[in-house]
């Protein structure tokens, strides 16, 4: 197979990467906005060529996988609709789906049928080629929100490509995704960069970072994620990401009327439900 991936990054290179681990692509060819990171995949043997730009690189591949910014997508579906041969599949990597399938019916036209939405949940802080292992997807779930225009055959192929890589496949409309993603990943991104932004911005933030322990590490680890990614994250997914934050708010509000009442009682309650929650999550996901 010849793959086209638009976007080499933590996630574009490690699909490239799992499906060379595989046995899967015979030639993989790379476009990007970083003639570096580009250079950088190569050198890692993750794309065998680098493309001008996303049509060339479109051209002739069997599968293309799109992953960059969403915010992009508009721009780059169109550059690469005319490129699209009768027999290439397209998918995606973007954390968002109502927007980029909008994208996609907007550029692509009669072609839309050969796009089989897709997101990997399975990124990590790091990004760029430099990022990219083989092993990414080994276990993580990957979501596809197919289209009423997919062809059996076109689904078949994604799907048996992100299961080359290692992945669960699960399946979900656009919006229940939106929705469901708003909550688990979405929110924390922002409640950890708020919380970061916030420490930062005082005026004893020295000392408030030097006493930051385990504790904070952990939670705020997400705030070291692509800046660029997730502010469009934020923006394509904004209605539901809305409606999360306020959820969360009148939690907060909970909280803080309990410790003003000192009820350590009910503090507690909460407490060893969120843990109890937690766990039986934790071991239903081992």
């Amino acid at each position: 197979m010849r793959l086209a991936v638009i976007g080499v990054g933590l996630i574009g290179g490690s699909f490239a990467l799992a499906l060379r681990e595989a046995g899967k692509v015979s030639h993989v060819v790379g476009a990007g906005r970083s003639r570096a990171n580009l250079e950088l995949a190569r050198e890692r043997r993750i794309i065998d060529a680098i493309a001008p730009d996303a049509a060339a690189a479109a051209r002739e591949a069997d599968m293309v996988l799109v992953a960059a910014p969403v915010a992009q997508f508009p721009q780059l579906f169109a550059a690469i609709a005319p490129s699209i041969a009768q027999h290439t599949v397209l998918t995606d990597a973007g954390s968002t789906k109502r927007d980029v399938i909008a994208a996609a019916r907007n550029a692509l036209g009669a072609k839309i049928a050969q796009f089989v939405p897709a997101h990997p949940v399975a990124g990590a802080e790091e990004s760029g080629a430099a990022a990219a292992s083989a092993t990414l997807f080994r276990e993580r779930r990957v979501v596809l929100t197919p289209l009423p225009d997919n062809a059996p055959p076109t689904l078949q192929r994604v799907e048996d490509a992100w299961r080359a890589c290692g992945a669960r496949i699960t399946r979900l409309a656009a919006e229940e995704h939106d929705a469901v993603l708003a909550a688990v990943s979405h929110l924390p991104h922002v409640l950890a960069y708020a919380l970061v932004h916030d420490i930062a911005g005082r005026a004893n933030a020295e000392q408030l970072f030097a006493y930051a322990a385990g504790g904070f590490r952990d939670f705020t680890r997400i705030a070291s994620s692509h800046p660029e990614m997730w502010r469009d994250i934020c923006l394509a997914n904004r209605d539901r990401l809305a409606a999360e934050l306020a959820r969360y708010q009148g939690r907060l509000g909970d909280i803080e009327r309990l410790l003003a009442a000192g009820d350590g009682g009910a503090l507690e309650r909460l407490f060893a439900e969120a843990r109890a929650a937690r766990n039986r999550w934790l071991k239903s996901s081992s």
